[in-house]
């Protein structure tokens, strides 16, 4: 089993900053910085955690 790390923030300039070629972690950026939608949608984000692959980079609407 190979182990890896989940970065979620809601830093969405980090693709622009940050050189992401040959990383271990999966990133998952949040759309919003607003704590009551992020939480409304907290199961959701949950599953998106559980299914992150190494490497991989998403960005989520949060509605």
């Amino acid at each position: 089993m190979e182990h890896f790390d989940v970065l979620v923030i809601t830093d969405q300039n980090l693709r622009y900053q940050q050189n992401l070629s040959e990383r271990r972690i999966a990133i998952i950026v949040l759309r919003s910085t607003s704590w009551p939608r992020i939480r409304c949608v907290g199961e959701w984000i949950a599953q998106q955690i559980l299914a992150a692959r190494a490497g991989m980079y998403v960005e989520i609407d949060v509605p």
